[in-house]
């Protein structure tokens, strides 16, 4: 099976995804006046990707997304080693995540109405340092003009495990080549916020951000306070159960002034990591394009980060006989 790239699309909106990593490669999507730009980071072949060029653009990272404190948890009494592979933690899943591996294709339906794409992936026990068998189920598909829909479900077999996946697409509304995305603005249904250690570990607290350059409460203009947090945004927000479709929540808005392009997204998950590519450093995308700091935005529902290791949160645990699950919605319109 050779790592390939798929097309789905349906007139209004098409997505390119290969199953190297489940990732979203170009995502192409009209502005009020019906100009197409592509909105999503990424390379215009698989190589790139494989060779390791990429900060997860675009891709499904587990076992775990996030962080991992010292790459160490204990479940049922037995201690896992994970890869440390961020300053002294783990993350995004290790050295071979999702995100580095060869998805099996299970079905892909061009059909022009409802096109999707089911991709299958088998964990094996002890991969990465995570216990048991573990199988991946994340299927693309456009279920409406305007929306692309993201449902991943994992089953393992016969260990209990940590299970939180995130879908990891670098966004830039204006279009993938266009700089920086602090002129965007966003609104965020999260008014807390887990805090970090120096390590970018939570520390365990659940902190209002009310008062805070965190408050997205209302929309605001992503680069308005980003100087007043250090590095730039990468903080996990608890989601709160405000406006519902479908049985997702809403999560956050993201609109761009120069197209007027909105960006809606849907989710089931606890928590969202909004990150603001802080670590780009011009590494060279599509059609030669730069990509420096801040040149694209994260919208990463999860579980917490270090939830395994933190009681209070959430947990990740997924039990044999049981079925982990995480929908999302992304949802385009112009203002």
């Amino acid at each position: 099976m050779a790592a390939e790239i798929y097309e789905l699309s349906n007139g209004t909106i098409s997505v390119k995804v290969s199953n190297f990593g489940a990732t979203i490669t170009s995502l192409l999507v009209p502005d009020a006046n019906g100009n197409v730009a592509d909105v999503v980071l990424g390379f215009d072949t698989i190589e790139p990707y494989q060779k390791g060029a990429s900060p997860y653009f675009g891709c499904i990272v587990g076992r775990v997304a996030n962080r991992i404190k010292e790459g160490k948890f204990t479940l049922n009494g037995v201690e896992h080693s994970l890869f440390i592979n961020n300053g002294p933690n783990s993350l995004h899943g290790g050295k071979t995540g999702f995100d580095k591996v060869l998805w099996e294709v299970a079905e892909y339906n061009k059909n022009n109405q409802f096109p999707s794409i089911t991709l299958k992936y088998h964990s094996k026990d002890g991969e990465e340092g995570y216990p048991g068998d573990l199988s991946v189920t994340a299927k693309y598909s456009l279920p409406s003009s305007t929306s692309l829909k993201l449902e991943m479900e994992a089953v393992p077999a016969s260990k209990a495990t940590p299970v939180s996946l995130a879908q990891h697409t670098y966004w830039n509304l204006a279009g993938h080549n266009s700089g920086n995305v602090l002129d965007h603005s966003i609104q965020i249904w999260g008014s807390h916020i887990t805090p970090v250690d120096d390590n970018q570990i939570p520390t365990g607290n659940i902190k209002p951000v009310s008062g805070t350059p965190f408050d997205f409460t209302a929309e605001t203009e992503i680069g308005s306070r980003i100087l007043e947090v250090p590095g730039g945004y990468d903080h996990n927000y608890k989601l709160d159960h405000g406006e519902e479709k479908s049985g997702l929540k809403h999560a956050a808005r993201v609109k761009d002034p120069s197209s007027m392009r909105v960006l809606d997204l849907w989710t089931d998950a606890p928590g969202m990591q909004f990150y603001t590519g802080n670590f780009l450093d011009g590494v060279v995308g599509k059609g030669g394009a730069v990509y420096g700091k801040q040149a694209g935005l994260c919208l990463e529902t999860q579980g917490f980060p270090n939830a395994i290791n933190q009681l209070n949160f959430p947990s990740v645990v997924v039990q044999p006989g049981e079925k982990y699950k995480h929908t999302m919605v992304f949802e385009f319109s112009s203002n």
